[in-house]
């Protein structure tokens, strides 16, 4: 968590690793991974000011969709996965979606990850056709059990969340939300040992 402290692991290669290393590794590893909320809203703001083309920049986006799925009644790690869903765009222009999948799997259900991870093929009906590609990639997805509630992703919260005069919520209003889904993991291989040191 920081370079300030002055206890340490010994060892200079991992298989040399002891009891007495992964305490103190731990020590620092469990408040650093609870807040990862944190550094998932730090992040979010790197989609600040980049349209990339778009009407709306990425974070206004990513916003509107949240806030279309809070106002629609969603529950809460629903509205923290639109909020996300496209948090890969900075770093994933070839797989942003994969991105996003992979900071939310250790705290959503298999539907949610399911969601997001598909998104992008889901979204392609509405324009992969304009870049030569098949605007029904999807279709290899029909009769999957989350077909039906990631094509109502989009169309209910994705695809209208390009309007620069929709009022979104700010990100403010979700840093709650965010912060309590990244505090603790549904399902992790770590999870067992972040719960004997919490």
């Amino acid at each position: 968590m920081s370079d300030a402290h002055d206890e340490r692991a010994s060892f200079t290669d991992m298989s040399q690793s002891t009891q007495d290393d992964w305490a103190i590794i731990m020590a620092e590893q469990v408040p650093f991974a609870k807040s990862g909320g944190a550094r998932v809203l730090e992040h979010l703001m790197l989609l600040k000011d980049d349209y990339a083309g778009f009407p709306v920049d990425r974070l206004t986006h990513c916003l509107q969709t949240a806030t279309r799925a809070h106002r629609d009644g969603r529950t809460e790690d629903y509205v923290v996965m639109a909020l996300v869903h496209d948090i890969g765009d900075t770093l994933g222009a070839y797989n942003h979606p994969d991105i996003a999948a992979a900071i939310l799997q250790p705290f959503v259900s298999e539907e949610l990850h399911w969601i997001v991870k598909h998104h992008g093929i889901f979204q392609g009906v509405n324009f992969f056709h304009h870049l030569g590609l098949d605007r029904d990639m999807r279709e290899q997805f029909r009769g999957h059990e989350h077909f039906a509630a990631t094509e109502e992703f989009i169309d209910k919260y994705d695809c209208p969340a390009f309007d620069p005069e929709y009022d979104s919520l700010p990100l403010e209003f979700f840093e709650p939300m965010v912060m309590r889904l990244f505090e603790k993991p549904l399902n992790s291989i770590y999870k067992k040992a972040l719960d004997k040191t919490a």
